[in-house]
C-alpha cells in the first residue's frame, strides 16, 4: 500500500511539473513580470528588471551544490558591478523565511546580492525552469540557470543539464560573459 501511495505521489508531482512548465525561455524572450518575496511572507516585491541584471536560479536554499555555488556571486558583486550590472538576484523555489536564513548563513556581514523567495514557483514555472525534484527535495524546484537580462528582455541563459553540479553557472563563468 504504501508502495502505491508513493508511486501515485511521484506520479502527482511530475504532472504538476508538466503542467506548471512551459517551453524553456530564450535569449529575446520577455521575461514576464511576477512578484516574488525577499523580506516578509506578507510582503512581496514585483521582479522588474531595468538596466542589466543577472538572475541566479537555484533548486533550494542550504543545499550542498547551491551553497558552494552562491558564494562566488557574493564574492564577486563588485565585479558584477563593474560591469554595468544593477542587480544580482538568487532566486529559489523556498519559502522567505529559508531564503533569508541562507542568505544571513552565507553573508553574515551582509551583501547587496538580493535573494528571492519564489514560494509558489511561479516565477520559475513562467520561465519554463522547473523540474521534478521529488527524489531529493520532496517537490519540483528550479532548474540550476543563470539569465543575463537587459531590462525585462533575455540576452543570454545558461541552464546546467545537471543541475547537482555547476559548470557553466559559476560566477567566475558569468562574469567573462558580461561585456
Amino acid at each position: 500500500m504504501t508502495s502505491l501511495i508513493s508511486t501515485s505521489a511521484e506520479a502527482a508531482h511530475s504532472l504538476a511539473v508538466s503542467l506548471l512548465s512551459k517551453a524553456q525561455i530564450q535569449p529575446g524572450a520577455i521575461i514576464p513580470e511576477h512578484s516574488v518575496k525577499e523580506t516578509a511572507p506578507d510582503t512581496v516585491v514585483p521582479l522588474k528588471f531595468h538596466g542589466k541584471n543577472v538572475i541566479v536560479g537555484v533548486p533550494g536554499a542550504f543545499s550542498g551544490t547551491c551553497t558552494v555555488q552562491i558564494p562566488g556571486y557574493i564574492q564577486n558583486y563588485d565585479r558584477f558591478k563593474a560591469k554595468s550590472v544593477n542587480e544580482v538576484y538568487v532566486v529559489a523555489v523556498n519559502d522567505v523565511f529559508a531564503m533569508k536564513a541562507w542568505k544571513e548563513h552565507l553573508a553574515p556581514a551582509g551583501t547587496s546580492v538580493r535573494f528571492m523567495a519564489d514560494d509558489k514557483g511561479a516565477f520559475t514555472s513562467a520561465l519554463g525552469l522547473m523540474f521534478d525534484a521529488t527524489p531529493k527535495f520532496g517537490a519540483p524546484r528550479s532548474k540550476r540557470y543563470v539569465i543575463i537580462a537587459e531590462n525585462d528582455k533575455v540576452e543570454s541563459i545558461f541552464i546546467e543539464e545537471d543541475p547537482s553540479k555547476v559548470t557553466i553557472t559559476g560566477a567566475e563563468t558569468v562574469l567573462s560573459h558580461l561585456t
